[in-house]
């Protein structure tokens, strides 16, 4: 695995007209219920923002201290009941474990959830770079624990309705991508810690949302068994799903696509360093991807799980890695339980020739696909047309996870540089805005806000996990 560190938009008339459709379109069409916005994990804004290039660089920041690191991105609801008020609510879970409800127009901590017995101070290992996910009646969340288990919260007040552990070693397996809600189920994915150390096995669990019962597991080692594996118990090792976008899920057809890293892989029951399409139950294999050199990605620790699949539409699917490639695929060429080695339309080079740690944005303009990624030394766009991806602009300035909304590109570069806006079609630097030292923590764009959490869960290079820690989230405002 490693440990390492897109709406109606219209912009000038001298620049294309932007809109996409939602994959799945939220309860609230203002609202931000999951990491990406979506399913699919587009990260792209169909919501009017109230945020132009215009006004960017004036909104009012608010620095909102909290008990702990939001090592991931938040989600949003508008005008949800909580503490018997209407508000407008940002939630989030910090890498320790504590999920918590915060107000929106103050930056008031509503409530606080922490996992019952479980204490933080005692085995800091134990985290969770997990973002949660709303249920579409706008009721409850559901998050992820830094002590293995998912939890289902009510939003009026953070009390627990059930709780299920998805991993048994959470010691040696964490939860580190975001949760998914679809269809009445929970979707989860599992991975290591730093350092890689097993056993751990990476594997997606789908509960039930109203109970919490475990309904399916797929596991990407020992895929053979279809049970909760007790780590020990398989003899083949680590293939982490710890990609940012963790599952992501065509709206379509309900299928479940991921990517995962490092360990052994043989086309039958070992699929590590591989991208793999499941059934909506996660109960088949419906497609899957090597690269033909997978010895050699596992002995490089070069996984191609660094980061989630990008679903572009029309049957084509992007996947990245750690070894400075983004390769084009179609559905059509994956498809089956047979080992599926090579055959990609396309290999370009991430933005900066590094490593690709993050979840690209997708939106279309008109028959258009534009996909945004960064990685640790640059951002760039691509249009995507006929099966390749055409290169659209890029710069030598790093970040995380790109979010684009209202015609424009926001990326937070985690070494303290702040958050860059961008005019998204053209890559016009619009403004920066001040924000701090960070790791994977990404923006959302919302409803005439921005949320922008730093810090990093990642203990220093060569020490030992530390105590929790005081962490910020930057929320600018538009002035009313």
């Amino acid at each position: 695995m490693g440990a390492c560190f897109v709406c109606t938009v219209v912009l000038s008339l001298a620049m294309p007209v932007f809109t996409q459709q939602r994959a799945t379109a939220p309860a609230n069409n203002l609202d931000w219920p999951t990491f990406g916005g979506d399913v699919a994990r587009t990260s792209a804004s169909t919501a009017a923002t109230r945020i132009t290039a215009a006004n960017v660089a004036s909104l009012q920041r608010q620095q909102v201290m909290i008990d702990g690191i939001v090592d991931a991105s938040l989600i949003y609801l508008r005008g949800v009941q909580v503490s018997g008020a209407n508000r407008d609510v940002f939630f989030a879970t910090t890498s320790y474990g504590k999920t918590f409800a915060m107000d929106a127009n103050d930056g008031k901590i509503l409530w606080t959830f922490i996992s019952a017995g479980f204490d933080q101070t005692a085995t800091p290992r134990e985290i969770t770079n997990s973002t949660p996910t709303a249920d579409p009646n706008r009721q409850f969340i559901y998050a992820a624990s830094s002590d293995g288990k998912i939890v289902k919260l009510a939003i009026a007040d953070g009390k627990a309705v059930w709780s299920t552990p998805i991993t048994i070693l959470p010691m040696r397996e964490k939860i580190a991508s975001p949760l998914s809600y679809y269809q009445g189920h929970i979707i989860a994915a599992t991975a290591g810690y730093i350092g890689d150390a097993p056993p751990y096995q990476g594997h997606v669990a789908v509960l039930d949302a109203a109970n919490g019962q475990l309904l399916h597991v797929w596991n990407s080692l020992c895929s053979d068994r279809h049970e909760l594996l007790d780590p020990a118990s398989c003899p083949a090792k680590q293939s982490a799903i710890w990609g940012r976008a963790g599952v992501v899920i065509d709206p379509a057809t309900g299928d479940l696509f991921i990517s995962t890293g490092n360990g052994p892989w043989d086309g039958k029951t070992s699929w590590a360093d591989a991208l793999i399409q499941l059934d909506p139950n996660a109960t088949e294999m419906k497609g899957n991807y090597a690269p033909t050199n997978t010895d050699e990605l596992q002995r490089r620790d070069l996984d191609i799980g660094s980061t989630s699949p990008v679903l572009l539409g029309d049957g084509y699917i992007a996947q990245g890695g750690k070894d400075n490639k983004i390769r084009i695929l179609t559905l059509e060429s994956i498809k089956g339980t047979a080992p599926h080695q090579g055959g990609e339309l396309q290999v370009v080079p991430t933005p900066s020739g590094v490593q690709l740690l993050t979840a690209p944005a997708v939106l279309k303009t008109g028959n258009t696909t534009w996909m945004f990624a960064a990685d640790r030394g640059g951002t760039a766009a691509w249009t995507f047309a006929g099966g390749m991806l055409k290169d659209a602009w890029k710069n030598t300035s790093g970040g995380t996870s790109p979010m684009v909304a209202g015609g424009l590109l926001y990326v937070y570069d985690p070494t303290g540089n702040g958050l860059r806006v961008y005019e998204a079609a053209t890559g016009r630097l619009v403004t920066t805005l001040e924000a701090g030292r960070g790791h994977w923590n990404s923006p959302i764009v919302v409803d005439g806000r921005i949320a922008q959490p730093e810090g990093t869960a990642n203990p220093p290079r060569g020490g030992n996990a530390a105590a929790p820690a005081q962490g910020i989230i930057d929320i600018w405002r538009v002035a009313n």
